[in-house]
């Protein structure tokens, strides 16, 4: 009969445990690299923050990531960019209408990304893009370019399936993103400190932007009646 060793159990355990600490550990760097990347942009935020906030030492954090840029580049895919190849194929499956799916890509765009901290990115790319051209170059590839070819291709299939009017597309991607943007921006700067009854209501401003958007976009709009002009005494 074989007599299990109490020591080399607990021995065991311990290794298993810093095992999974280990396999988490780029998980709770990307967390923490988020929020003060959010909190303090990418100039104000130093990798010895970053690391402490993780619970882990500098030295430990350049074993996952060799530099700030390239730990700020693994949060973007993280949240962000690493997302599109699920966000394309949902565009593949999809069986509504245009109308119904531009609704969809919105209303997604803000469960999933704007109403998180990673729509914080958007405001720290705006601000910081210029002093950093090495991150604004590698975003317009990872996140800009694909965002708008994949809205280029919902109102493609708009105007193909004769739901939208013919359009310059990259300008009908400018016109949905825009107040995307503006949003973003809102959440991470005024609306922060604003009164509620200043600030903004996401859900309700989504819905009015998209039924506005689809206004104006619709093959067949609705016509407006000429004015009636009195008649001549």
């Amino acid at each position: 009969m074989s007599s299990s060793c109490p020591i080399c159990e607990i021995a065991a355990t311990v290794r298993a445990k810093r095992e999974r600490r280990k396999d988490a550990r780029p998980g709770e760097l990307l967390a923490a690299a988020l929020d003060l990347f959010v909190e303090k942009g990418f100039a104000g935020t130093r990798a010895e923050e970053v690391a402490k906030r993780a619970g882990v030492s500098k030295g430990t954090l350049f074993l996952y990531f060799s530099s700030k840029e390239e730990l700020f580049k693994a949060v973007v895919r993280e949240n962000i960019s690493g997302r599109f190849d699920e966000w394309n194929e949902e565009f593949d499956n999809f069986q509504g209408t245009t109308p119904d799916m531009l609704r969809y890509c919105v209303k997604a765009w803000w469960e999933r990304i704007g109403s998180t901290k990673a729509s914080g990115i958007t405001k720290l790319m705006m601000s910081e893009a210029g002093n950093f051209p090495e991150l604004a170059a590698f975003y317009q590839t990872e996140v800009i370019q694909p965002g708008n070819d994949l809205l280029k291709r919902v109102l493609q299939r708009g105007v193909g399936r004769g739901e939208f009017q013919p359009m310059d597309l990259q300008y009908g991607v400018y016109a949905v993103l825009t107040p995307m943007l503006y949003l973003a921006m809102w959440k991470h700067s005024l609306g922060t400190c604003l009164a509620n009854n200043a600030s903004i209501d996401p859900e309700k401003y989504i819905a009015v932007h998209v039924e506005t958007l689809l206004h104006g976009l619709s093959a067949r709009p609705t016509a407006v009646a000429a004015p009636t002009i009195p008649a001549t005494p």
